[in-house]
């Protein structure tokens, strides 16, 4: 387990649910990547993040999935690219990330609380 934290710290970390509107490879990276734009909906609208999921996605299938990400980290420079948000998933039993699904008829932004 992590090193405990209080309540009103995990209230900083903004999660929220978008939908995956265009993705491409990112053969720069020095992890294989994919490069993701989310749309958060009218208040954030559309982030980019750069996610080490290759190994269970293809581009093409992405588009049109639900995500959970963190919205409100820093910019990230990732070599060529800058990531806006930290999309989240779960390390399967090889490493593998497998991303976070929400639940369809949330809207766009909808905030984890």
């Amino acid at each position: 387990m992590s090193e405990q934290i209080t309540f009103d710290e995990f209230m900083k970390v903004d999660m929220r649910c978008g939908t995956v509107v265009d993705a491409q490879p990112f053969p720069e990276a020095r992890k294989s990547a994919i490069k993701l734009w989310v749309d958060f909906g009218e208040d954030l609208g559309v982030k980019k993040s750069s996610a080490q999921i290759a190994e269970h996605y293809a581009p093409d299938t992405l588009i049109g999935q639900r995500v959970m990400a963190v919205v409100n980290f820093p910019p990230r420079q990732i070599g060529p690219f800058m990531s806006e948000v930290l999309v989240l998933g779960f390390a399967d039993s090889d490493g593998a990330i497998r991303l976070v699904h929400p639940h369809d008829d949330l809207p766009d932004g909808a905030r984890l609380s």
